[in-house]
């Protein structure tokens, strides 16, 4: 069980646990203000669902996973959260859900694309793409998400090229692009990429994020100022 300030999350069911990478996306994703729709896919544990319900009191927050111990999780962390009556889970694809009118897409997606197979059959599920590629991914996306609404991920490195190619076939527009280093001497591992469904002259910020610090502490002084209304 994972303690955070507003809320408690659970994860023994899910094939992919709680992780820094949920947890700074959730923190990080640009959030709509006033009674939006957010969906999350993939939502696993419920992770981002949860902090999105904190960041957005007026929210209604939705999230869909494939596999049904994780929905089944999701489902027992929102009930148990302070905005159980804002936070629903679908246990579907997300190519089954009907055209949506989302303001915000969010996803922490499956991302081991060739690397060699997890015989755990969840975790299999939950880290690699065979179940939802990046262009499905993508597609769907753009597809939910309203009119100059956003789209927001945490991907893999690798992936930051060939998502955006992506995104562009499908209208959306990157609008912020953090790419984000465990040290600030190692090359960067992760990207959080935002976009918005509209043609925009908006331009697109660019910046990193480091996770630890100089001196090797675990928590940056950046990080902690990102994530400082969740962590204890």
């Amino acid at each position: 069980m994972f303690h955070f300030k507003q809320f408690s999350v659970a994860d023994e069911k899910c094939g992919m646990k709680v992780g820094t990478d949920g947890t700074i996306h959730g923190a990080w994703a640009p959030v709509p203000e006033g009674k939006a729709r957010i969906l999350d896919i993939g939502t696993g544990s419920g992770l981002m669902a949860l902090m999105f319900a904190q960041r957005c009191p007026e929210a209604e927050i939705t999230g869909v996973d494939i596999d049904a111990g994780a929905a089944e999780q999701a489902a027992e962390n929102f009930a148990a959260s302070p905005w159980a009556d804002r936070l629903h889970v679908l246990h579907k694809p997300v190519q089954q859900l009907e055209e949506g009118e989302y303001d915000l897409v969010a996803s922490n997606p499956p991302y081991f694309v060739d690397s060699l197979k997890n015989p755990d059959a969840a975790r299999l599920k939950a880290r690699h793409t065979d179940t939802l590629s990046f262009s499905a991914l993508v597609n769907h996306s753009a597809r939910l998400a309203k009119a100059g609404g956003i789209v927001s991920y945490v991907l893999p490195i690798e992936a930051e090229q060939p998502v955006l190619h992506l995104a562009a076939d499908c209208g959306l527009t990157p609008i912020h692009i953090t790419r984000v280093h465990t040290r600030d001497t190692k090359p960067a591992k992760r990207v959080m990429i935002a976009f918005r469904k509209a043609p925009t002259t908006e331009p697109c910020l660019i910046d990193t994020l480091c996770l630890m610090d100089q001196n090797g502490e675990p928590r940056s002084e950046q990080y902690k100022a990102l994530c400082r209304d969740f962590y204890l």
